[in-house]
């Protein structure tokens, strides 16, 4: 399923802490987001997105696809929290202006907890990836 979405309506977070513009693709299992990183975002530092605001970028892909799923099973959106980043690589960060696709992979779910493996591009350039854990708040279970 390709698209274009409303990404508000997709994650929890909301302005100025939104890291992701438009929800490309989701499935069961991969997700990619757009994003062109705007001057005035709370990551940004010197005229470059951070490390932090790369990191909260495929988190928030995370996001996007799970609200995707939530949207389609007609139940409300849940809340995932950072709980640790493995393998953090950054190639290089990206300059205010500048859009980033963002794939993020769902490699296990178990219970509460997921494992995601994130990677971030500008143009066909990978710029950075990591795994995350992610502890999902179901507070509707």
């Amino acid at each position: 399923m390709s698209f274009e979405e409303d990404i508000l309506a997709l994650i929890p977070q909301k302005p100025p802490f939104v890291m992701v513009d438009r929800l490309v693709y989701s499935d069961d299992n991969v997700t990619r987001t757009s994003f062109i990183v705007p001057e005035y975002n709370v990551l940004v530092s010197d005229g470059k997105f951070t490390a932090a605001g790369l990191m909260e970028n495929m988190a928030q892909t995370a996001a996007a696809g799970e609200g995707n799923l939530a949207r389609i099973e007609e139940r409300p959106i849940d809340i995932g929290f950072i709980a640790g980043v493995k393998d953090l690589e950054i190639f290089e960060l990206p300059s205010i202006g500048e859009e980033l696709t963002t794939e993020v992979k769902f490699e296990t779910r178990l219970l509460n907890a997921a494992i995601v493996t994130g990677k971030v591009y500008r143009n066909e350039d990978l710029i950075a990836q990591c795994e995350m854990k992610i502890f999902i708040n179901k507070p509707n279970e």
